[in-house]
Formats: structure tokens, sequence, C-alpha cells
């Protein structure tokens, strides 16, 4: 695995054209979720009285989308793509997009699901996979605001990737890519521009190395 701290446009820079068999992203939505948010249950409800969100320290990340050069790059620098918050984004019509069905209950004010838009010539597929926040689908503190399961990510590369291929990630984040990378044999490329969520994901990934190790 080759995981920097740095640019992703500075990352992207040094591969050639189709250089990554397939890039899994999860860039800035644009709407301001990157800290000091917490989801409520509504007035009205009783059975999630006992959850609570985490606050995380603003870092204005998600202030608005990635620019058109980005996307750009990210196609020149890869053969097929995945993108999370696709329907936030301008790209290309495509047929293959991917429902994550988040498990959220009608009580918060969170969205029961993303959607992710992909290169791939398929149908729509869904993937119902419980949040990990008020409902833990994994054993792990979150660290990033929009922290996705490991098991999401396994999902992805099961169904999507080929032995052999190589993976890049622009938008580290936690992580999870990572250890879903290493779980199942994939040569990563990845890149975190923010030096405390790329400290944290690398922490995170040498303790999961080294549980494996151990066990």
């Amino acid at each position: 695995m080759q995981i920097t701290n740095e640019d992703n446009m500075q990352l992207m820079a040094r591969y050639e054209d189709n250089h990554f068999d397939l890039a899994i992203v999860d860039p800035p939505y644009g709407i301001g979720f990157d800290g000091e948010v917490k989801a409520m249950a509504n007035n009205n409800s009783k059975k999630w009285d006992n959850a609570k969100g985490k606050s995380y320290n603003r870092k204005e990340w998600d202030n608005k989308p990635p620019t058109k050069e980005y996307f750009d790059e990210l196609m020149r620098v890869s053969k097929n793509q995945i993108i999370w918050g696709g329907n936030y984004f301008d790209l290309p019509q495509s047929i293959g997009w991917i429902f994550w069905d988040k498990g959220v209950a009608k009580e918060f004010t969170l969205s029961p699901g993303e959607l992710a838009w992909t290169s791939y010539n398929k149908s729509i597929k869904k993937i119902y996979l419980l949040w990990s926040g008020f409902r833990k689908c994994e054993i792990t503190d979150r660290i990033h605001p929009t922290q996705k399961p490991v098991k999401l990510y396994e999902w992805l590369l099961m169904n999507y990737a080929k032995e052999g291929d190589k993976i890049l990630d622009t938008h580290l984040g936690s992580g999870s890519i990572a250890l879903a990378c290493h779980n199942l044999g994939y040569d990563l490329t990845a890149c975190e521009l923010d030096a405390e969520y790329y400290n944290a994901a690398m922490k995170r990934l040498k303790q999961h190395q080294q549980q494996l190790t151990m066990f």
C-alpha cells in the first residue's frame, strides 16, 4: 500500500493515463457535514432516547464539492470509478448506480442512504448495511464524521474489482478502504490532505494489521 498525506491533485499528477484499474472515492459533497453535527431523534420518538451522536471539530472541508479539474484527473488516471455522493456532482449519465441502505430509523434527521455513481454498465445495485453511527455495524471508534464501514468497501471490492486490480482512493478519511484492501489483498494507493485524519487512519490500519497478525 502507498498512502500519503498530500493533496490528491499532486498524487494523481504522478501517474500516467489509466494507471489504476478502479478508483473508489468519497469526496466532499459540499453540504457542510464536516464536524459539530449530531443527528437527533425527533421529540415524538422514545425508541432512540439513548442514542448519542459524536461531535467533531469543524474543519470546513465540506463547504464545496470538488472542481471539474479533479473529476477530469480522476477519470484520466483510472479505468473505472465508483464515486460516493455522485448525485451531488455533474457527472456523465450512468445506469450503474449503487444505493447504500444505512438502516437509519425514520425518527432521525439523517438520510436513509447514500448513492454512488459508477462508470460500470451494470444494473443498479443495493446494499443494506447498518450505518456505524448510532447502531454500529462494526466494532470500531469513529474517527471521521463521514466514516463508512469497512464491510461496505469489502462489498464494493468483491462486486466490482478483479484480482490484481490497482485501487485508488483520493480522500482516505478514516481509512476504511485501506482495511478492506488489506483484508482482501488489493494494492491500494491513497492520500489524505488533513494531517489529523491521516495520522488517525494510519494508526487504525496499523492496529488492524497487528490484530490480524496476532490471530
